[in-house]
């Protein structure tokens, strides 16, 4: 690899940027425990890029895990680089400032890496922007042999075919001893010389979770990919996602950065368990983030009492797929009660999932913030949460918000999604029966409902999911379901009962874009040459520019996301980490209740 030369654009950032923007903090860096080694002193410097902006990436806790692990070599560096908002975008590309790092303000190029953490399909177009605005051509086949290597993780590399043209490198599973290994790796290259093409080619031959796109060529019946072929006969067909072997002593922060700007998470975030220990069959993450694993109640104690006297932060939350599965959750709330209650620190616990064990929660949560209790139900029948493999019973349900409300809860607010297989309009009308009751039911205890709003999403068919060979509905199915849950509403008068909808387009676009091949990264390129960025903002989501895009390729969005595929059909994801097919095959055949037998190619 060549070494690459330093560039810092401190200068004109603060004089020909940040006099000129809207929130000029979101790009001067200098933040209580910020780590700024000297860029010359280490042999590989790292810059972290989060495709968003400085309020959504400093909450992302991945991030700042890697940021940790990273700088905690002696020998490497790692810096923070966000995607400017539009109008620091604007005045950077007319003052040619280059896209930099918050800690050096170097120049983008200036890094022999640039790691990018995607975690939904909806940020691709902001990846290809970042690439431009460091100077870098878009597509890695284009790139100059010195040029930064640049790999991606998080959640995208388990179906990364639609940007692999884009990326040379894909992490998958969990990072924290998967990017070390890689470092190692690139610094052994990097002092015996290798060329980029030649450590690309050790790293897929000895590391199992590193998926290079250009050593692998599918071929294709008509438009469809039939089979994934390797160039070299030494690397494997079939990437597995890396897992971590000792999460209770894992690196966490015990310094978190302490943003200038309010994030949307400006709080202690603290992992207590990671993995899920349900199989929800819409989740891609409980699929992939296997085995389940546990911090103990000292180490999460100890870790939060750390961050906090290096922080000052007046919350702590308590981060996993579904919190409240966590098997000392009671014990642990208990100790964080004891030590930050003095001191006036709340404790906030999200994700939790409607067992027995949410029915004593309440009673340990003397303080913890009680503006809401927040449960994810998904669906509001009981028979449906058996097709989505959540057992969650009615009667658990009403018997833990009763008991929150009892705590002193005012409000809920319950998630639901719509669009399961088997799903009947009964079902969507009863979400907004379900909550209408449950607001009711706070009557008993304080003479007045409790404010119960229901978020609805529309179900996105995920990669390495049951559910991923079944097309998405189509959007006149979400269109009716959202009118009739507002004549429901007004039906029943439920003026305690607010309801929030996603927005159906993006969630469309997603189903097309997380289950496709590399044909789209054509579509995904054309998005982005016809102004397509924050697809995931209101304010910047153009649905009509993404059809147009893929129009020109001859592709619809709508086909896309609605198509079904068929048990033993080539899949562009299936090379890349998860469960085994027959795993999943069992799992969707329960769902649609089918006959558990594998061999029978009957159309699910």
């Amino acid at each position: 690899m060549i070494e690459r030369p330093i560039q810092s654009v401190k200068e004109q950032v603060s004089r020909r940027l940040l006099p000129f923007v809207r929130k000029p903090a979101r790009y001067i860096g200098g933040e209580i425990n910020q780590i700024c080694k000297d860029p010359a002193s280490v042999e590989v410097r790292v810059g972290l890029c989060f495709p968003d902006i400085y309020e959504i990436a400093m909450s992302h806790t991945g991030l700042a895990i890697l940021y940790e692990v990273i700088n905690r070599l002696p020998w490497a560096s790692a810096e923070r680089i966000f995607a400017p908002w539009l109008d620091a975008e604007e005045r950077m590309r007319t003052e040619r400032i280059p896209l930099f790092s918050l800690e050096s303000r170097l120049t983008a190029d200036s890094f022999d890496i640039i790691g990018f953490s995607l975690t939904n399909e909806l940020c691709y177009t902001n990846l290809l922007n970042l690439l431009d605005l460091a100077g870098l051509a878009v597509r890695s086949e284009h790139r100059r042999p010195g040029d930064p290597l640049i790999i991606a993780g998080g959640q995208a590399a388990n179906c990364a075919e639609p940007i692999a043209p884009f990326v040379d490198l894909f992490v998958l599973g969990q990072g924290e001893e998967a990017v070390v290994r890689l470092l190692e790796l690139y610094q052994q290259g990097k002092r015996h010389g290798f060329s980029k093409s030649e450590f690309l080619l050790q790293a897929a031959r000895t590391l199992p979770f590193v998926y290079v796109p250009s050593l692998y060529e599918w071929e294709c019946e008509g438009t469809h990919p039939a089979a994934l072929r390797a160039k070299h006969p030494d690397i494997p067909l079939r990437i597995r996602d890396a897992a971590l072997d000792d999460f209770e002593n894992a690196p966490v922060p015990e310094a978190p950065i302490v943003p200038f700007v309010q994030t949307v998470h400006d709080r202690i975030t603290l992992e207590i368990m990671r993995g899920c220990p349900g199989r929800c069959r819409f989740c891609q993450a409980s699929f992939c983030r296997r085995p389940v694993r546990y911090r103990s109640v000292g180490r999460i104690v100890e870790l939060a009492q750390k961050q906090y006297w290096n922080t000052g932060h007046d919350t702590i939350s308590l981060l996993s797929l579904s919190t409240g599965e966590y098997p000392w959750l009671e014990e642990l709330v208990e100790q964080l009660t004891a030590y930050f209650r003095p001191l006036h620190v709340g404790i906030s616990i999200p994700s939790l999932r409607v067992q027995q064990q949410l029915r004593l929660l309440p009673k340990l949560m003397t303080s913890v913030r009680k503006s809401g209790l927040t449960i994810a139900v998904e669906a509001a029948s009981e028979h449906l949460r058996q097709v989505i493999n959540k057992p969650i019973s009615d009667a658990d349900l009403f018997a833990g918000v009763q008991a929150a409300y009892e705590a002193g809860f005012q409000s809920v607010k319950l998630y639901f999604m719509v669009g399961f297989p088997g799903e009947t309009e009964a079902d969507i009308l009863q979400i907004v029966d379900l909550c209408s009751a449950l607001a009711q039911l706070r009557r008993q205890v304080a003479g007045r409902p409790a404010s119960v709003t229901a978020s609805v999403s529309w179900l996105v068919p995920k990669p390495h999911t049951p559910f991923q060979w079944l097309g998405q509905k189509p959007i006149g199915y979400f269109e009716h379901a959202r009118r009739i849950l507002l004549e429901r509403k007004q039906q029943l008068r439920a003026g305690a009962v607010q309801i929030k909808y996603h927005t159906i387009e993006r969630s469309i676009l997603e189903a097309a874009m997380g289950r496709g091949s590399r044909r789209l990264a054509d579509v995904i390129e054309t998005a982005w040459r016809q102004g397509a960025k924050f697809d995931l903002w209101d304010e910047t989501f153009d649905f009509p520019r993404w059809q147009n895009a893929f129009a020109a390729h001859g592709l619809d969005v709508h086909q896309e996301a609605q198509r079904s595929f068929q048990p033993g059909q080539p899949l562009s994801w299936a090379h890349l980490g998860g469960p085994e097919e027959s795993y999943l095959l069992r799992h969707c055949r329960r769902a649609l209740g089918l006959p558990d037998s594998v061999e029978d190619k009957t159309n699910i």
